[in-house]
């Protein structure tokens, strides 16, 4: 699709689809105890190279079937993969172990009694984006949350200087690659391009000035660290790296822009429509951010698993659905996954395409709460 009519996308993204349901189900954002995931040991590491290459698309990926057959990790696996990297922009990096405090296995692994129907994708049918076209509402919550990444994906404001995004985005499970090693985010503004102003005594200063355009584009800042979990990287785990595609970007100046919170991923018969929604920088329409929701096909514990429209681009854009705050009854967004992009997934032994999206577990938005904040004050409900 093109840019959206503005009335439209207010009414997708803000009266929302699902108003018309709400009466008759009651979606509400579940107040969860989080475990603690606090820190052990950190010790310096080398330098990495920062010689990998960045990839588009992941192949083999362990799918839901693949998934099923695995044995539940132990609390020792989890914490081997929930221990992390931090890497700082001198190019100094460290490795932290961690442990769980008041951890439920049960709650981490919740057991999906529903199962989604699986459909095959053989047909895409139409372009289901939105590109975000106005330039008032581009730059404006939720849309403004979206940033671009320099090593080509996208991200999402979790707080006035961190950023969510895919794991992959700077790390192919081996090394860190070439763009990382200077590491930018771009946050779209408003910004006055063209114009000029009347100079005295000349007679084309008498002629009236050309207005300046305003036009979105993008601020670009610095990132002071990134932190990555030891569960995307190969050798530490195989068959789940991708349930750990994610990681934080602090970045060396704060954002005065409204960020959107963290939750915990409910499972699909709890989302409104079973929908969710992301919006990314997709390479197909530079300089455009573009908008989508579509309904999630099937999940697993850590993955969800859907056939939105999306580009290379995309990757590491902020999932999110909106529910109902248990005490104000007011509708609120909130991320609940991170979109790693295009996979191929092992399915009764054959490869097919999905989207998919790693989803926010207890455990991990434990530690990426801890991440931004750097305490667990504000992360023991979520």
């Amino acid at each position: 699709m093109g840019p959206i009519p503005l009335l439209l996308l207010l009414f997708l993204t803000v009266l929302s689809p699902f108003s018309r349901i709400k009466a008759e189900e009651d979606f509400t954002w579940e107040i969860k105890k989080v475990p603690l995931v606090i820190n052990k040991k950190t010790v310096t590491l080398s330098s990495p190279d920062f010689k990998a290459e960045a990839k588009r698309e992941l192949n083999g990926t362990c799918g839901i079937e693949c998934q099923s057959r695995l044995p539940l990790p132990s609390v020792s696996d989890l914490q081997d993969f929930l221990s992390y990297e931090t890497v700082y922009e001198n190019g100094t990096r460290t490795s932290t172990e961690v442990y769980f405090r008041n951890f439920d296995m049960q709650a981490e692994h919740e057991v999906i009694k529903d199962s989604h129907s699986r459909r095959k994708r053989h047909v895409y049918g139409m372009d289901s984006r939105f590109s975000i076209s106005d330039k008032q509402f581009v730059t404006n919550y939720p849309f403004s949350t979206s940033v671009k990444v320099s090593t080509g994906c996208t991200g999402i404001l979790v707080s006035p200087k961190h950023v969510l995004t895919a794991a992959h985005c700077i790390h192919d499970g081996k090394d860190y690659i070439k763009g990382a090693k200077k590491l930018r985010v771009g946050i779209l503004k408003l910004r006055s391009k063209g114009g000029g102003k009347r100079r005295k005594g000349s007679k084309r200063g008498k002629r009236e000035a050309k207005p300046a355009e305003i036009k979105p584009s993008f601020q670009w800042t610095r990132v002071k660290r990134t932190q990555v979990p030891k569960g995307w990287f190969k050798g530490v785990t195989d068959d789940v790296a991708v349930d750990y595609d994610y990681a934080i970007l602090e970045l060396k100046r704060p954002q005065k822009k409204k960020f959107m919170d963290l939750g915990i991923s409910p499972t699909v018969k709890k989302m409104p429509g079973s929908r969710i929604h992301f919006s990314g920088f997709d390479d197909d329409r530079p300089g455009q951010l573009v908008y989508r929701f579509c309904s999630v096909s099937d999940e697993s514990n850590d993955l969800l698993y859907q056939y939105c429209d999306a580009q290379p681009g995309s990757s590491g854009s902020g999932v999110y659905i909106r529910l109902k705050d248990p005490e104000s009854k007011k509708w609120r967004r909130k991320i609940i996954g991170i979109f790693s992009g295009h996979q191929w997934v092992d399915v009764n032994g054959q490869q097919q395409d999905y989207n998919v999206a790693v989803r926010i577990t207890p455990l991990k938005y434990a530690q990426i709460c801890f991440w931004i904040h750097g305490n667990y004050a504000g992360c023991r409900d979520g």
